[in-house]
């Protein structure tokens, strides 16, 4: 269904804890500026993900279009599902591994990245994607601090994909040196965990809010955002749409969002863009006192955040086309074929005697 953590989220008493990011050399400034305030963040501006790892939408769809264009026997052989199914298949793949493993999701998600990021090097049909699933995994361990034996991942690995997988310690060493190589050994990445904590106060999001805040989190790794979009706008768009889908803080769980939410939402993201603040600028919580007002609570959480965001310097046309991408992958979620897509994928793996 729409908006289910099919990502495997952190067990819900982790959820609020501080997540440790590793930081680029330099510890400088800035997130995001507001009137009189700073919020100091690890320097994401210096960093290697912005300089080289963010694309253009036209970009990135160049450089897919190049891999494919210089494989082409190989992908007329071997046709795939669309991007967003495969972010899908292989956003599962990780979480189970990372399950058997008591993986956190913080390295579970830069795995995710890493798997995006080697995918604009190297074709995908000249690879097993299952050993670039383990490595990618085994690499983002080492990166975040919670490093796992390679024994334990080439094991735990052989026994969740045991007819691709014939894998030893020495060819996992081996794809995590050409992994390393192809991402120009520029592995740090910023998630935008630390940005939904850091704001968790200052908006009043209550911790149901933040679950479903890191929820959609989790699930814009199956999307290309993470190579589009800074981790920040990430966050504060899956705040607008907690915002849209949890109206009042009386309200659990997810629901689809409705025309009227949507409305809202956009509504917000219109009146952030103007730098028109209509309301004041500190959010507030509504307490509505039944069912009926919930849409007004909708309204004025919205727009209170709305007000907030006009107050800030946040790219608001980022954020508007993020929260189109989401909507939209949530919209293709529906169509998603598992069986579809781990059979085309096993076939090429085969055919290419590429699981020895």
């Amino acid at each position: 269904p729409p908006f289910q953590d099919i990502s495997l989220a952190a067990p819900q008493q982790h959820l609020l804890q501080p997540l440790r990011v590793v930081a680029d050399t330099n510890h400088v400034i800035d997130f995001i500026k507001r009137p009189g305030e700073v919020i100091m963040a690890a320097n994401y501006w210096e960093s290697t993900q912005r300089r080289f790892w963010l694309f253009s939408k036209d970009e990135l769809q160049a450089v897919r279009q190049k891999l494919e264009d210089d494989n082409a026997d190989l992908v007329q052989m071997f046709p795939l599902p669309q991007q967003r199914h495969l972010g899908i298949y292989f956003n599962q793949q990780v979480a189970r591994l990372g399950k058997r493993m008591v993986v956190r999701q913080q390295a579970m998600a830069t795995a995710q990245v890493y798997i995006k990021r080697f995918y604009t090097k190297v074709e995908i049909r000249r690879t097993n994607p299952y050993l670039v699933v383990a490595t990618a995994l085994y690499l983002a361990c080492k990166m975040e601090e919670s490093p796992q034996h390679i024994r334990l991942i080439v094991s735990e690995a052989r026994s969740l994909w045991p007819d691709f997988l014939g894998l030893d310690t020495s060819k996992l060493g081996e794809c995590e040196f050409f992994m390393i190589s192809e991402m120009s050994s520029q592995l740090i990445v910023h998630q935008p965990y630390r940005t939904l904590n850091n704001y968790q106060q200052e908006l009043n999001l209550t911790q149901e809010d933040v679950a479903l805040g890191w929820s959609i989190i989790n699930d814009h790794y199956m999307t290309d955002l993470p190579l589009l979009y800074p981790p920040h706008t990430i966050a504060l768009t899956a705040i607008l749409l907690v915002l849209v889908l949890r109206p009042s803080p009386n309200m659990s769980g997810s629901n689809p969002p409705s025309a009227a939410g949507i409305a809202a939402a956009s509504a917000a993201l219109a009146q952030a863009q103007g730098r028109v603040p209509g309301l004041p600028p500190t959010p507030g919580t509504p307490n509505p006192a039944d069912k009926e007002k919930q849409p007004e609570a909708r309204f004025t959480r919205v727009q209170r955040y709305g007000a907030w965001l006009a107050e800030s310097n946040v790219d608001i046309a980022a954020m508007v086309d993020c929260t189109q991408e989401l909507i939209s992958f949530y919209d293709c979620h529906e169509q998603y074929n598992d069986k579809l897509s781990r059979e085309q994928i096993n076939r090429f793996v085969k055919a290419r005697v590429l699981d020895k």
